[in-house]
């Protein structure tokens, strides 16, 4: 017999008001971690550096590993290796994706970034935030469950002209660990998503060009 989970629980130390700084201490983390990114570093350096960030900023634990991508890595979905270990070059695009544990409660936050004047990756990068935006407003304005909140997302990269990355489909994060509800993806939640307790990913290439950009945040009033 199948066990039923509640894809929504959480536990009982779950605070909101620690999930919102979880979340904004992730998010900065991220953006400290882009500005100390620089052209001709690795990815593995970037990602050494990214881990010496977060034990500076006092972070618990992480509960994903960090990732940093450059250029045609920005494609790979989060389970899947980096090719090679790339150098940021003079004109590039690149990603960091963090999941961290602060105070017991997990916040997961990713970002794109572009070095130099490559005028599609920084359209691309714009792009992705826009579609985030857009899609974060449905959200909150039509309280839609999240597979149709994921078709949505899809409806409006395809209006702005861009591939959404549709196996990218957003997660659960709560008090530590959020593993155990077994919520799977939020493209496949047939409920609302509950404030504070999802992560909406948006993923997406360039139509003919070898990269992408990913955003991420938590979904919150």
């Amino acid at each position: 017999m199948t066990q039923a989970y509640n894809k929504q629980a959480v536990g009982a130390t779950f605070d909101l008001h620690k999930m919102h700084r979880a979340r904004n201490q992730t998010m900065q983390a991220v953006h400290t971690i882009a500005n100390q990114i620089v052209v001709d570093m690795s990815e593995v350096d970037a990602r050494a550096m990214a881990m010496d960030v977060l034990q500076q900023m006092g972070m618990d634990r992480i509960w994903h590993p960090a990732l940093v991508r450059f250029g045609a890595n920005t494609l790979k979905k989060f389970n899947q290796v980096s090719e090679g270990n790339p150098v940021l070059r003079q004109n590039d695009i690149f990603f960091v994706d963090l999941g961290v544990v602060w105070d017991g409660h997990e916040g997961d936050a990713g970002a794109t970034f572009v070095v130099g004047d490559d005028a599609d990756m920084r359209a691309c990068s714009e792009a992705c935030k826009v579609i985030y935006d857009e899609v974060e407003a449905h959200w909150r304005n039509t309280h839609c469950s999240g597979k149709a909140l994921y078709d949505y997302a899809e409806q409006v990269a395809n209006a702005h002209g861009w591939r959404l990355n549709v196996e990218i489909r957003g997660h659960r994060v709560s008090d530590f660990p959020h593993a155990i509800y077994r919520a799977g993806d939020l493209g496949d939640l047939d409920e609302v998503p509950e404030v504070g307790l999802w992560i909406l990913e948006i993923q997406i290439a360039h139509p003919s060009k070898p990269f992408g950009a990913f955003y991420e945040d938590l979904l919150v009033d």
